[in-house]
Parts: C-alpha cells; sequence; structure tokens
C-alpha cells in the first residue's frame, strides 16, 4: 500500500522550532516532486513549500519565507520541513504530498498524487 507517514508536529510557543518528516512507504521518493501544506481551521488549504526530484530547486509561501526550510533524503524516503521562528498563524495540519510534477504552479494541491494523513502543529503561548 502506497503511504506518505508525516511526524514532527506538536505545540510550541511563538519562536520556537519544529522539524516534521515525510516518510513514504510502498514507494520510493526518489522521482517525486514533494509539496508541504497546511490547512488551518475555517481556512482553506495553502502550500507551505515544495522541492524538486534532485533537491536542487525549492519553492516557499511568502509567508514562510526565511523562517522554513524543506531539505530531502531519499537513501531514508524521507522529506523534512524545518520550521523556525514559529508565529500563531503558523497552526494548522500539516500534509505533505508527493507529485510528478515541479513547476510554478506548485500550489495547485491537484497536481500531486499522494497525500499523507496529517500531523498537527500548533502554536501559542
Amino acid at each position: 500500500q502506497l503511504q506518505l507517514v508525516e511526524s514532527g508536529g506538536g505545540l510550541v510557543q511563538p519562536g520556537e522550532s519544529l522539524k516534521l518528516s515525510c516518510t513514504a512507504h510502498g514507494f520510493t521518493l526518489d522521482y517525486s516532486v514533494i509539496g508541504w501544506f497546511r490547512q488551518a481551521p475555517g481556512k482553506e488549504r495553502e502550500g507551505v513549500s515544495c522541492i524538486n526530484v534532485s533537491g536542487s530547486k525549492t519553492e516557499y509561501a511568502d509567508s514562510v519565507k526565511g523562517r522554513f526550510t524543506i531539505s530531502r533524503d531519499d537513501a531514508k524516503n524521507t522529506v523534512y520541513l524545518q520550521m523556525n521562528s514559529l508565529k500563531a498563524e503558523d497552526t494548522g495540519i500539516y500534509y505533505c504530498t508527493a507529485g510528478p510534477i515541479y513547476s510554478d504552479q506548485w500550489r495547485r494541491w491537484d497536481l500531486y498524487e499522494h497525500w499523507g494523513q496529517g500531523t498537527q502543529v500548533a502554536v501559542s503561548s
């Protein structure tokens, strides 16, 4: 069974950090573009970051640039999202997703084929 499993979410205070992991089971991520999306209560799902197959290109939403870093370790079949200087507005469920195409349309969730179940991130004092 093809699965993406996220982990690393939790409750932190503003200014703290979290590192999310996304591990694939049943398939290799070697040929996949990986995206991270998030959804806050009452809001639409939004693209947070994306990384291409080789790891040489990354994209970030303006709201997280300079604070979040996406990376991949194909040997571990895992993609990471390092989140620093977290803010209350970063709160939401974070999903990783895999797809075949890297493009300037990376925020379009319908371009991705596989989705994880999500991990909750809560930033609150």
